[in-house]
């Protein structure tokens, strides 16, 4: 999962792992599924999912190497950091639990459509070009975000090294329509995968993509939590918590913003 927070030093054992594990799992899930002995499916829906696939681990995998400057797991996610000290002694086997095992379940739920599409042969159809532009929507969607949020901290450490006060908060481009737009990019992938296998008769595969969805809410929470600690930006991050959408990209509600300057 993309994160709008930077890294805390730390040892780099549970970011690292997990991070990369995301990128390479569901690629490796969708070549299994299509060489299967029992595997049953139309070639070209197939092929297009697996691609699509591997594009979306290449901007994922791109994107954690630049966040880290280009280092093989040298920080840890700061959610992990975080936990690790509310937990103590005790985070070793709570780690386990909360990280490890969790994550399977996260990815083998994710992951739900890309056995759909290779169990189940049927001819393409409208939905399919539907799944396909949701997919490519999301890809678009959170490399860009990405890529600006990356442009923007990169901005602000310069700044930083010269000594000038640095820019409080991102809202430009695709953040100035959306405070998370990454996590919306993601999120419209995954749920892109379940068009595939809602066209094949396998729409429970939803699950998956929901209880995503959900835990993607609360690290959303998180997020926005650790932004109102810090104070340089803690008045910022308010006023554009109350005038721009959570996820979805929408205009700016500009009566909440006026009459917050005139209070």
């Amino acid at each position: 999962m993309s994160s709008s927070g930077s890294s805390a030093k730390s040892s780099p054992a549970t970011g690292f792992m997990i991070d990369l594990y995301w990128t390479v799992i569901p690629v490796m899930l969708v070549h299994y599924y299509a060489s299967h002995p029992l595997a049953e499916y139309n070639w070209w829906r197939s092929r297009v999912v697996m691609l699509l696939t591997w594009v979306w681990s290449l901007r994922l995998t791109h994107n954690y190497f630049r966040r880290e400057k280009w280092q093989w797991g040298a920080r840890e996610d700061w959610r992990f950091t975080d936990m690790k000290g509310q937990y103590g002694k005790h985070w070793w086997w709570v780690s386990f639990f909360a990280v490890y095992a969790s994550q399977q379940v996260f990815l083998i739920g994710v992951c739900l459509p890309l056995y759909v599409i290779h169990s189940v042969d049927g001819p393409l159809n409208i939905w399919d070009f539907v799944a396909i532009f949701v997919c490519i929507s999301g890809i678009a969607i959170a490399f860009f975000a990405d890529t600006q949020l990356h442009e923007f901290v990169t901005r602000n450490e310069k700044l930083k090294e010269l000594g000038k006060p640095v820019v409080a908060n991102l809202d430009r481009g695709l953040w100035h329509y959306s405070r998370h737009p990454n996590y919306f990019g993601e999120q419209l992938w995954w749920w892109g995968l379940v068009v595939f296998a809602w066209n094949l008769g396998n729409g429970w595969t939803f699950v998956g993509s929901l209880i995503n969805s959900m835990c993607l809410a609360y690290v959303t929470k998180l997020v926005e939590d650790r932004m109102l600690k810090q104070a340089y930006r803690a008045e910022a991050y308010r006023l554009y918590q109350k005038t721009t959408s959570v996820w979805i990209p929408w205009f700016k509600s500009s009566a909440i913003a006026e009459k917050d300057k005139d209070t």
